[in-house]
């Protein structure tokens, strides 16, 4: 039985969705289209046809088959003792999802093994092992399975036992190798979240021993430490496997396996083709275009677009507020003791005017100037910000947006700025800007040098470019003559924008090292 949460449709893609199989595929058809996708797979009683399936059956007496030399054989003595002092010898298995799986475990006598622990997990022993030989100690078994025939052209790097003799949950982890689990008795419950999932299951340091590890505690979460882990299951599916099925779990995956009593299951890992064909000479370069593409994808999601249905509802309420009132006469302050910078050609000058522009833009305008007049101190503009080459200087430039601007800011919902930017259309953000220009340009440059956020500057080189596609060559070369024309230092403006935007970025980049390797630069987190 596979099983999801009704929003999990919503929450991933269809592509990722788990398919369960009555029939092995034919090698080729396994590695077209299952392995290629990367994306698990159930296969019904795969497995039925090993000798194992009858003769480690602890109903049948598996149990005695399985007594081999130490350590082994004290492991199988200790399933003896609880398959006796159980109510039943075939145990219970998961039939119901809302079944407590971490109920504690029966007490029994503890003779002859009165020093035992009460529940023991053995995991990952091997009974083949490629890579390293004298790993293998449960050869003897190795006749007793079959690759499966879709496994057959595969090198395997090695195959394993699993054994408890209590209920028992893994960690949530991911495994280095793509893994097919094969159950011989009892029953399993999987847990899977795809790689695209990472950043909701905190995965520990990438250079620490358990890297492969969430470090999210499933069963009580604290979500004040782990706040994105609160979507946790919607992006997760459920698995539950019975004797003879086995399942693909696919490099990457995050996992969490529970096992019913006295469950027995053996898997084969091997490395992927993609793996495999990754040359480590390519690795520096593999590696800076992954965190290129999760850095676009995190400064993406800061900056969502805005759908047709939320424009339209923008226009609705800027009317309702423009009824109460229009730009208040008083908001030139900031520009009475400076001269205004001459506008160039008549059809522009004609544009900007404050009382000839369209309601958006108007509201836009009054938005902008009230922030700065009541953010900025008026006392501090009056100190010119002079632009430099020096590395010092541009360090200095960086520092403006401290004053004004929180240092934790990194959300478009919580920068009023960048907010009201990014709801303008191109033709409306540059009819803004331009009446700034005109009328306001004292308060453009308090703006620009010392209220724009590493947000703000991010939204205001993408409304720049949105702007370049829609006019033409000559339009876009007197627009930006105009508007850096307003400062006294052209390049302190380019300056305060372009160290804005690689703050902005810089940010992106943290978050992704947090998100996905574990490695917490400090700073502000990133939201879900």
């Amino acid at each position: 039985m596979v099983s999801n949460r009704s929003s999990v449709r919503t929450a991933m893609e269809e592509s990722l969705q788990i398919q369960r199989l009555e029939e092995a595929p034919s090698a080729r058809d396994f590695e077209s289209r299952i392995e290629s996708t990367n994306v698990p797979a159930v296969f019904n009683g795969c497995v039925k046809d090993w000798k194992a399936f009858s003769k480690w059956n602890p109903s049948n007496g598996g149990l005695d088959y399985l007594q081999v030399p130490l350590p082994f054989s004290a492991f199988i003595g200790l399933c003896k003792q609880r398959m006796r002092h159980s109510e039943d010898g075939s145990g219970a298995c998961f039939e119901s999802e809302q079944r407590g799986l971490l109920e504690p475990v029966s007490e029994y006598d503890r003779e002859p093994y009165e020093d035992a622990p009460q529940q023991i997990y053995l995991a990952q022993v091997p009974i083949i092992n490629t890579e390293n030989e004298d790993r293998v100690q449960l050869e003897s078994l190795r006749e007793d399975i079959q690759t499966p025939v879709f496994l057959e052209d595969k090198v395997l790097a090695s195959t394993n036992l699993w054994m408890n003799n209590a209920q028992a949950r893994s960690s949530t982890h991911y495994d280095p190798h793509h893994n097919l689990l094969c159950i011989v008795s009892g029953c399993k419950q999987v847990v899977l979240w795809p790689p695209s999932a990472s950043a909701i299951l905190y995965p520990m340091p990438i250079y620490g021993e358990a890297s492969n590890h969430s470090s999210v505690p499933l069963e009580n979460p604290d979500f004040s430490n782990y706040p994105r882990a609160q979507c946790l299951m919607e992006y997760s599916q459920k698995v539950i496997l019975h004797a003879g099925d086995a399942l693909f779990i696919p490099e990457g995956w995050f996992h969490q396996v529970d096992s019913d009593d006295l469950t027995i299951a053996v898997n084969f890992w091997w490395r992927s083709n993609i793996v495999s064909n990754m040359s480590e000479h390519m690795d520096a370069y593999y590696l800076r275009i992954i965190l290129r593409r999760l850095t676009d994808k995190e400064m993406n999601r800061v900056l969502p677009k805005s759908s047709l249905a939320e424009m339209e509802n923008k226009k609705k309420h800027t009317c309702v507020v423009l009824n109460n009132g229009g730009v208040d006469q008083n908001d030139n302050d900031l520009d009475q003791a400076c001269e205004r910078k001459d506008l160039k050609g008549k059809e522009l000058e004609q544009r900007t005017m404050s009382h000839e522009l369209e309601p958006l833009a108007i509201h836009a305008l009054h938005e902008l100037v009230s922030l700065v007049h009541h953010r900025v101190n008026a006392a501090e503009l009056r100190q010119p910000v002079q632009s430099t080459t020096t590395t010092d200087s541009a360090a200095s430039v960086k520092d403006e947006f401290t004053k004004v601007v929180r240092a934790n800011s990194f959300s478009l919902e919580d920068d009023p700025v960048a907010k009201i930017i990014w709801a303008l259309q191109p033709c409306t953000f540059r009819n803004v800007f331009l009446a700034m220009v005109k009328n306001f340009p004292r308060t453009l440059e308090a703006l620009i040098l010392h209220l724009l956020s590493p947000v703000g500057a991010e939204v205001l080189t993408c409304k720049f470019e949105e702007m370049d596609q829609q006019i033409t060559e000559e339009d876009r070369n007197r627009f930006y003559q105009v508007f850096y024309g307003a400062f006294d230092d052209q390049f302190a403006a380019m300056d305060a924008i372009l160290n804005g935007k690689e703050l902005f970025a810089l940010q992106a980049y943290k978050n992704v090292l947090d998100k996905y390797l574990g490695v917490d630069w400090g700073g502000p987190k990133p939201g879900v």
